[in-house]
């Protein structure tokens, strides 16, 4: 059994037009939604390729390299010949699946990848970091606003007729709460734990529904605090490998307000592509994380878009210099993130409660399909 149902169009009698893409996807969905707008776009007959990793690698970080050792080949798509022309890949384990790819294609398949790479950046002929991403401003860098992965509209129509009579005496307004988990720089500890249960007990007191569901990184002590004080009028869903059910795309097409945990940048991005009101719910850094958060500010600062042209001679040079010497690398910044949906009313600044949004979400799809389009006809 594949790792997931292969959804490619079938060969068309123009496809010899068009250069043979295949998009080399792993098991993470949210990565995954990142590149199938992108296939939409370009309107490219593409081959899915979906990849499952071996148990040590589920999790666990492979060194980056050319190579399928992470790979489990008996629940993954075949990689054999043709090989393609261009791969369209996101993710450390299935970049590392596309570089050994074009080894075995001579070095002629050009690979674009959506996100922040693993390893030297020049090792790609493409990259499309969206704004949490801090990438040097490199000629082979491509930088857009959020991400482009785009509701599931149907996923969510279908949940909203299954679940609406089960939402339909809820108190209003209905709050869901979406729960991630820790990552660099951030953690979730028991200060944060504390603050989220008093977010979703003001919900309560006022008279609304707080509706938490968590995910498959939120630590088991935090689904056990949610489950011990959560109100009365509150409801959780605990996410589970094999759980049914999940009310999150219900959630998405009903609920009237989101605070989501600012580690999720899938969450936060489909709350805002649904014009959604939403408050991100910041995770402290703890000790050793406030440092590299100064680190990430600095990155960012330094790799920033240049003001002007005399701006852009001086800082972006040292910015490359320091980035070939290898002194400074590409990292996320999530709470500059933050701040630019803020600052384009698309999210509510912390402590000023839930605000219908007033801004316009922006969307680089064209700008991307325009580039790669231009990146295979250079040859």
């Amino acid at each position: 059994m594949r790792a997931q149902e292969n959804p490619a169009t079938a060969m068309t009698a123009g496809e010899e037009a068009h250069p043979r893409v295949w998009l080399v996807l792993g098991d993470k969905r949210g990565d995954n939604a990142q590149v199938y707008p992108i296939e939409h776009g370009l309107g490219w007959v593409c081959e899915h390729k979906y990849l499952q990793m071996r148990e040590p690698y589920v999790f666990g970080k492979p060194r980056v390299e050319a190579s399928l050792h992470h790979i489990d080949a008996e629940r993954s798509d075949p990689l054999e010949p043709p090989w393609p022309d261009l791969i369209i890949t996101v993710g450390r384990r299935p970049s590392m699946a596309a570089m050994w790819i074009r080894e075995q294609a001579g070095g002629r398949t050009k690979i674009v990848v959506i996100g922040k790479p693993s390893t030297r950046l020049e090792t790609f002929d493409l990259i499309i970091p969206s704004g949490e991403n801090q990438l040097p401003p490199l000629d082979i860098v491509l930088p857009i606003t959020l991400p482009l992965m785009q509701v599931n509209e149907a996923a969510v129509a279908a949940a909203v007729e299954t679940w609406e009579s089960r939402f339909a005496d809820l108190p209003r307004p209905l709050i869901a709460f979406l729960i991630g988990g820790p990552t660099g720089p951030f953690v979730f500890d028991a200060k944060a734990v504390n603050r989220l249960i008093e977010s979703v007990a003001k919900v309560a007191v006022e008279g609304g529904t707080p509706y938490i569901t968590t995910s498959r990184r939120t630590p088991p002590a935090v689904v056990d605090a949610l489950k011990a004080r959560l109100p009365s009028a509150g409801h959780l869903f605990e996410w589970t490998a094999d759980a049914t059910e999940n009310p999150y795309h219900a959630l998405l097409g009903l609920a009237d307000g989101f605070v989501v945990t600012g580690d999720s940048i899938s969450m936060i991005v489909e709350v805002a592509r649904m014009g959604k009101a939403l408050e991100i719910f910041e995770l402290p850094t703890g000790r050793l994380g406030a440092f590299d958060q100064i680190r990430r500010s600095l990155t960012r600062r330094l790799f920033a878009p240049a003001a002007g042209p005399g701006e852009e001679s001086l800082r972006h040079r040292l910015a490359k210099a320091l980035y070939r010497l290898g002194l400074i690398a590409p990292t996320r910044d999530f709470r500059a993130f933050y701040r630019m949906l803020i600052d384009r009313g698309l999210a509510s600044a912390p402590g000023n409660g839930l605000q219908p949004p007033r801004g316009q979400v922006p969307d680089d799809l064209a700008r991307v399909v325009t580039r790669i389009k231009a990146l295979m006809e250079r040859d």
